[in-house]
């Protein structure tokens, strides 16, 4: 494979994650995802900016966009689109349980990274929409991932190779900023970060 086929099949394969972060903040708002509770040291243990609509929504959101990832995948693997692409023919091809559990699971635990962040920002006293420099970048592809791993880790070990990896961990943040400068000038965002 060429660097543009592993950087091509690197965002095919995390579309589902990245679908999902930032439909969370435009369908989000709402109950808080800890109900507004505090953890035992006295702050807030998500905050108001995880809220169980934007869990949802999200969620849904890279699941729909793994569903239709599964109806492209044949057609682009039919013109002639996806040669010299295999991951593409084999991943995210057909409609069956086990794939869009693995679409579900990308999904759900980018935006469980997300909240993960949350946490530990709370615990360091940083305020919501703080800087977070690289976990705000990572947070979701590593939970994602994570979660990914922990219930399909066969599919995550053949499709997610070393090279794969790296691809995703250099180039997530570029289109995070990407994306977050986009929401910010759409007023989705509070902080261009």
């Amino acid at each position: 494979m060429t660097l543009i086929d592993i950087i091509t099949a690197s965002v095919w394969l995390m579309l589902p994650a990245y679908t999902a972060n930032p439909m969370a903040a435009v369908f989000g708002g709402g109950t808080p995802m800890d109900l507004g509770r505090n953890f035992y040291d006295g702050r807030r243990i998500l905050g108001n900016g995880k809220t169980i609509k934007g869990l949802l929504a999200g969620t849904a959101c890279g699941l729909l966009m793994g569903v239709i990832q599964m109806g492209l995948a044949p057609r682009l693997a039919a013109s002639d689109v996806l040669t010299g692409w295999p991951v593409f023919q084999s991943t995210l091809s057909a409609y069956s349980i086990s794939t869009i559990l693995v679409v579900g699971l990308m999904a759900l635990g980018s935006l469980l990274g997300d909240s993960a962040e949350s946490f530990i920002k709370r615990r360091l006293n940083l305020e919501r929409g703080a800087m977070f420099p690289v976990a705000d970048q990572l947070d979701f592809v590593l939970g994602a991932w994570a979660l990914t791993f922990i219930f399909a880790s066969v599919w995550f070990k053949t499709y997610f190779t070393f090279w794969i990896i790296v691809t995703v961990l250099v180039i997530t943040p570029l289109l995070h900023l990407m994306a977050n400068l986009l929401g910010y000038m759409i007023k989705v965002k509070k902080e261009p970060w």
